[in-house]
Parts: structure tokens; sequence; C-alpha cells
């Protein structure tokens, strides 16, 4: 008697078959983070620590997840996060992330770095989508791929600021994917593991080709696959990034401009004193700064100093729609998701994402209804039993002296 095949609930499920039908470098380049992995860890520790409140006897018959987010209206306060590479874990993820996205009534944020170029994406949408952007080292790059991403139609440009230099991801060390050895020199050297994984090999490795950064392409005209971008980006990544530059993209883009990677409260205010229309409180998913707080930790801070200014949001941690409702009730006006969604790409691909964003929209509807919220304008502090590791007393509510020295 063969073992009971189960369909796939949680965000977990997706992550273990994942697991199972990547090669395993893929896999830990997803699941990774930096050094130790401290801070990859307490950004999902220190959501499941917020205990929630449980109210009973309201009226909850007509629930509503609707938000209005950067000018548009969206059906829950859920994006996918931008993710590099993404086209390797699934056949030509990102174009079906954004149909994903879309049927879900959610944005999506393509990675400059994403196998799917922005036209190919575009293609494949039938709204706007969100474009992420790195401040490459060569202007005339990112001006040409500010005016690709307007003229496909995107609105939104999120600026990624904390990779001015790469963190160290051991895992990928240990797999070979950095220190020397590529992409395609760990297919080639490790056809072994690549024969364990046929599907992988099949949709992915032979049907899912061109294996390039769609977005890049033209400016490495010899790149034929990921490794001969390595250098390449490595050298793009420009560490004399400063504040001016988002003044300078300001010049060129009419469309809203979001910055992604503040942790610091005094760095939100900042982005908003140079026009960001809103900040993302992220630590890149633990894989840059090993060691830093956890996003939901610093968020209440991050809000009560820029809150009032520019729209605040979240990513890194995100594992559930009631992960969601901890982030609204912390102050974040949505929250941004990247490991789960090509977890669920890489296991069930299109079909599977969509079944998990139904997912994120129950969780976040029963735990609405069970803390007696009927709209999202509803989730606030009282809905938590503790806040975020540091914060005060959740029902204390925010606005701590505490909270507000960090940028005096």
């Amino acid at each position: 008697m063969g073992t009971l095949r189960l369909a796939p609930a949680s965000t977990g499920d997706y992550r273990r078959l994942a697991e199972r039908r990547l090669p395993r470098f893929l896999f830990d380049y997803i699941d990774g983070g930096a050094y130790d992995e401290m801070t990859l860890a307490a950004n999902v520790a220190d959501f499941r620590a917020m205990g929630l409140r449980q109210r009973v006897m309201r009226d909850v018959s007509d629930l509503d997840t609707g938000i209005e987010l950067l000018g548009e209206h969206w059906s829950m306060p859920l994006a996918l996060s931008p993710v590099g590479l993404a086209g390797m874990m699934a056949r030509r993820a990102e174009a079906q992330a954004v149909r994903a996205a879309e049927a879900a009534g959610i944005p999506f944020c393509l990675s400059t770095v994403g196998i799917c170029s922005v036209e190919e994406v575009a293609a494949a949408a039938s709204r706007p989508f969100w474009f992420q952007l790195y401040m490459l080292r060569d202007r005339g790059h990112v001006r040409d791929l500010v005016g690709r991403a307007a003229a496909v139609g995107c609105r939104t440009l999120v600026l990624t600021v904390d990779l001015s230099v790469v963190g160290a991801r051991y895992r990928d060390v240990r797999n070979g994917l950095s220190g020397g050895t590529t992409l395609w020199g760990r297919l080639r050297g490790r056809f072994g593991e690549v024969l364990l994984h046929p599907r992988w090999a099949w949709d992915v490795g032979i049907r899912g080709q061109p294996h390039v950064f769609g977005n890049l392409v033209e400016y490495v005209p010899d790149a034929s696959s990921p490794e001969d971008f390595r250098g390449w980006i490595d050298a793009q990544f420009d560490p004399g990034v400063t504040w001016d530059d988002i003044e300078w993209l300001r010049g060129m883009w009419d469309g809203r401009i979001v910055v992604k990677g503040v942790l610091d409260p005094a760095d939100a205010v900042t982005a908003a004193d140079r026009g960001a229309d809103a900040v993302i409180v992220s630590n890149h998913g633990g894989r840059q700064l090993d060691g830093v707080s956890s996003t939901i930790a610093m968020l209440p801070k991050v809000v009560d100093a820029a809150g009032d200014r520019t729209e605040v949001l979240i990513d890194s941690g995100i594992r559930s729609g009631q992960d969601l409702l901890r982030a609204v009730a912390c102050g974040a006006k949505a929250a941004m998701m990247g490991r789960p969604w090509i977890w669920a790409l890489a296991a069930r691909g299109e079909a599977g994402l969509r079944a998990l964003l139904d997912t994120f929209r129950a969780e976040l509807r029963v735990t609405m209804a069970l803390t007696a919220c009927t709209r999202i304008a509803d989730v606030t502090t009282d809905v938590l039993e503790a806040g975020p590791p540091g914060a005060p007393d959740a029902r204390e509510g925010r606005g701590s002296a505490s909270a507000r020295d960090d940028v005096t």
C-alpha cells in the first residue's frame, strides 16, 4: 500500500514539498540566510510569539479584508516580494506568480534579477505590477530599466537599499554557489543530484529556458546562463549609493517610489524627507546582515517615527494570514512575502500558489472574526495579547518615548 499523498495546507507543507522537488543547492539558495541565520530565525519566531486576543459574541457576519495601498484597492494586506532567480525554482516563475497574484487581487513585485524580463511579465499580466530596482553603478542601465518598467505600465518602483554589499550566505558557500562555483557549474558538477529531481530537470531545467536574467541580458550580450552574469552583477552593486539617488530617480520617474530595506526609524524619516511614497521594513529575509532585529520587532518604531508621513509595509517572516493580522496590528499597511510564494510554485506551480493565497485569505478572515474585527481598519494593537519583542504591552498602543528615542 503506497504512501498516502495529502494535499498541502500550510506554508510549511509547501516548503517541505519544495525541498523534495528542488535540487538541494537551489532549495538552500531560497531557504537560507546570512551567516548563522539568527535573524532569519527571529523573523519567523517573533511573529509566532505574538499572542492573539480572542473576542466572542460580536457580529462578524460581514467581513472585508480589502485595503487601500499606494492609491489602489487590493483584496487583502499582502503583496508578493521580489525574489531573485525565481525562474530557476519553477518554470518561468515570475510570469506564473503575476497571474496568481492578479487572481488573488494583490500586488506582485518583479525582481531586477528575475529570470523573466519586465516585458515577459507584462505580457502575462492584465494590470500594472511593481518593479524592484537595484541602484547599479552604471546609471545608464538604471535609467534604461526604469524606462522599460514605465513603458510596460509599471507605476510603482521598489528601490532596494540594503544590498550595497552582498551578505555571506554560508549555505550557498557550502553548496558551491559562492566562492568560485556558480549555478551552472554546480549543475554540471552534480549531475546525479539533478537526476534525483527529474521533474525539476524536465519542467524547469529544459522547458524553462532561457535561464538568463531577463532584465539584464541586453547589458551583458555574451551571457547565456546565470553564471555568465555573476561577475558583472557583483561588480554592479554600488556601495556608493546615498539618499541623493532617490532624488535622482524622482527626476525620471513620475510614479510611486517605495524604499525597501529600512530597519532604523531615522532612515524611515529620511526616506520620507526624500520623497518616498512608502517604506518597507525589511532585513532582506535575514539574507544580508545577520544579528539585526526581526522586522516585526522594528515595525512599531518605524511606524511611530514616520507612519504619519509615508505608508509603511513589512516583509521578512510572513508565513500565514495570521501574520498579516499581526503586522497590521503593529502598524503596517500591508505585508510582503517572498519564500512562501516560491515554495508554493516549486511544489505545485501556479495552482499551488493560487491555493496558498486562498489559504492566506481564509486564515486572515478566521483570525479577524475571532478577534472581533470585520474590517482591516478595525485591526489595532487591541487584537494582541503581547506585542513584538522589546515593544511595550500591545494594548498600551504605540508612541512610547522609547520608540521615539531612536530618531531624536
